[in-house]
Protein backbone atom coordinates (compact mmCIF):
# COMPACT_ATOMS: atom_id res chain seq x y z
CA UNK A 1 0.00 0.00 0.00
CA UNK A 2 1.31 3.84 -0.90
CA UNK A 3 1.45 6.26 1.43
CA UNK A 4 -0.77 9.41 0.59
CA UNK A 5 1.56 12.18 -0.55
CA UNK A 6 2.30 14.53 2.15
CA UNK A 7 1.02 17.60 -0.18
CA UNK A 8 -2.01 16.20 -0.74
CA UNK A 9 -3.16 15.36 2.77
CA UNK A 10 -2.81 19.17 3.53
CA UNK A 11 -5.24 19.93 0.56
CA UNK A 12 -8.77 21.02 0.45
CA UNK A 13 -10.60 18.63 -1.79
CA UNK A 14 -13.55 20.41 -0.93
CA UNK A 15 -12.18 23.72 -1.74
CA UNK A 16 -10.68 22.83 -4.72
CA UNK A 17 -14.07 21.55 -6.02
CA UNK A 18 -15.63 25.13 -5.30
CA UNK A 19 -12.59 27.19 -7.01
CA UNK A 20 -12.74 24.46 -10.17
CA UNK A 21 -16.63 25.41 -10.27
CA UNK A 22 -16.61 29.12 -9.40
CA UNK A 23 -13.58 30.14 -11.84
CA UNK A 24 -15.29 27.83 -14.40
CA UNK A 25 -18.57 29.79 -14.34
CA UNK A 26 -16.06 33.04 -14.24
CA UNK A 27 -14.97 32.41 -17.17
CA UNK A 28 -18.19 30.95 -18.93
CA UNK A 29 -17.11 27.95 -19.50
CA UNK A 30 -19.12 24.88 -19.21
CA UNK A 31 -18.09 21.12 -17.51
CA UNK A 32 -18.02 19.84 -21.04
CA UNK A 33 -16.05 22.47 -22.55
CA UNK A 34 -13.23 22.86 -19.62
CA UNK A 35 -12.73 19.02 -19.55
CA UNK A 36 -12.52 19.38 -23.69
CA UNK A 37 -9.20 22.10 -22.90
CA UNK A 38 -7.73 19.63 -19.94
CA UNK A 39 -7.91 16.43 -22.70
CA UNK A 40 -10.67 14.76 -20.49
CA UNK A 41 -13.86 13.17 -20.12
CA UNK A 42 -16.85 15.37 -18.84
CA UNK A 43 -17.70 12.89 -16.94
CA UNK A 44 -14.02 12.68 -15.38
CA UNK A 45 -14.89 16.35 -14.84
CA UNK A 46 -18.03 16.26 -13.38
CA UNK A 47 -16.69 14.29 -10.52
CA UNK A 48 -13.59 16.95 -9.74
CA UNK A 49 -16.48 19.75 -9.12
CA UNK A 50 -18.50 17.34 -6.76
CA UNK A 51 -15.48 16.15 -4.67
CA UNK A 52 -15.65 12.71 -5.51
CA UNK A 53 -12.55 12.66 -7.41
CA UNK A 54 -8.77 14.18 -6.63
CA UNK A 55 -7.19 15.62 -9.74
CA UNK A 56 -3.29 14.36 -10.13
CA UNK A 57 -1.07 17.13 -9.56
CA UNK A 58 -0.35 17.20 -13.25
CA UNK A 59 -3.87 18.01 -14.04
CA UNK A 60 -4.21 19.91 -11.11
CA UNK A 61 -1.28 22.37 -13.11
CA UNK A 62 -3.23 21.83 -16.34
CA UNK A 63 -6.48 23.45 -14.85
CA UNK A 64 -4.61 26.21 -13.67
CA UNK A 65 -2.80 26.91 -17.00
CA UNK A 66 -6.55 26.84 -18.55
CA UNK A 67 -8.48 28.91 -16.09
CA UNK A 68 -5.08 31.38 -16.03
CA UNK A 69 -4.41 31.27 -12.21
CA UNK A 70 -1.28 29.96 -10.32
CA UNK A 71 -1.57 26.56 -8.68
CA UNK A 72 -1.54 27.99 -5.45
CA UNK A 73 -4.52 30.52 -6.51
CA UNK A 74 -6.47 26.82 -7.62
CA UNK A 75 -5.75 24.71 -4.70
CA UNK A 76 -6.61 27.79 -2.00
CA UNK A 77 -2.97 28.03 -0.81
CA UNK A 78 -3.63 31.84 -1.73
CA UNK A 79 -6.27 33.88 -2.50
CA UNK A 80 -7.65 34.29 -6.09
CA UNK A 81 -6.19 37.42 -7.39
CA UNK A 82 -5.24 36.74 -11.15
CA UNK A 83 -8.07 38.45 -13.62
CA UNK A 84 -7.59 36.65 -16.81
CA UNK A 85 -5.86 38.90 -19.45
CA UNK A 86 -8.12 36.83 -21.79
CA UNK A 87 -10.83 35.37 -19.91
CA UNK A 88 -12.19 32.76 -23.16
CA UNK A 89 -9.80 30.04 -22.69
CA UNK A 90 -10.26 28.66 -26.12
CA UNK A 91 -8.75 32.08 -26.88
CA UNK A 92 -5.96 32.30 -24.11
CA UNK A 93 -4.81 28.64 -25.48
CA UNK A 94 -4.61 29.78 -29.14
CA UNK A 95 -2.46 33.10 -28.11
CA UNK A 96 -0.19 30.78 -26.13
CA UNK A 97 0.27 28.45 -29.72
CA UNK A 98 0.43 31.84 -31.59
CA UNK A 99 3.49 32.64 -29.55
CA UNK A 100 5.75 29.80 -30.36
CA UNK A 101 5.22 30.55 -33.92
CA UNK A 102 8.13 32.59 -35.71
CA UNK A 103 7.50 35.94 -36.46
CA UNK A 104 6.59 36.04 -39.91
CA UNK A 105 3.53 33.56 -38.70
CA UNK A 106 2.51 36.01 -36.42
CA UNK A 107 2.57 38.90 -38.63
CA UNK A 108 0.19 37.54 -40.76
CA UNK A 109 -1.92 36.39 -37.68
CA UNK A 110 -2.03 40.29 -36.52
CA UNK A 111 -3.13 41.45 -39.75
CA UNK A 112 -6.05 39.04 -40.36
CA UNK A 113 -6.92 39.42 -36.64
CA UNK A 114 -6.53 43.22 -36.48
CA UNK A 115 -9.51 43.28 -39.85
CA UNK A 116 -11.63 40.98 -37.96
CA UNK A 117 -11.42 43.06 -35.11
CA UNK A 118 -12.00 46.66 -37.18
CA UNK A 119 -14.87 45.02 -39.35
CA UNK A 120 -16.75 43.39 -36.10
CA UNK A 121 -16.52 47.25 -35.03
CA UNK A 122 -17.89 48.92 -37.73
CA UNK A 123 -20.64 46.26 -38.03
CA UNK A 124 -21.57 47.22 -34.39
CA UNK A 125 -21.55 51.03 -34.97
CA UNK A 126 -23.58 50.46 -38.56
CA UNK A 127 -26.11 48.45 -36.23
CA UNK A 128 -26.35 51.18 -33.30
CA UNK A 129 -26.62 54.14 -35.98
CA UNK A 130 -29.22 52.28 -38.08
CA UNK A 131 -31.16 51.30 -34.51
CA UNK A 132 -31.25 55.11 -33.04
CA UNK A 133 -32.70 55.95 -36.62
CA UNK A 134 -35.70 53.85 -35.79
CA UNK A 135 -36.22 54.89 -32.44
CA UNK A 136 -39.60 56.47 -32.29
CA UNK A 137 -39.91 59.87 -31.14
CA UNK A 138 -36.14 60.38 -31.67
CA UNK A 139 -35.01 63.62 -32.79
CA UNK A 140 -32.08 63.68 -35.16
CA UNK A 141 -29.66 66.37 -35.42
Amino acid sequence: MTATPHWLVDLDMHGIAERLKRLREERGLTQTRLAELLGMAARSYNRWERGGHVPSLEMLIKAADVLQVTLDELVGRTEIRTTPSIRNAELQQLVHDVDELPDREQQALIVVIDGLVKSAQVSRTVSRRAGAKRIPGRIRG
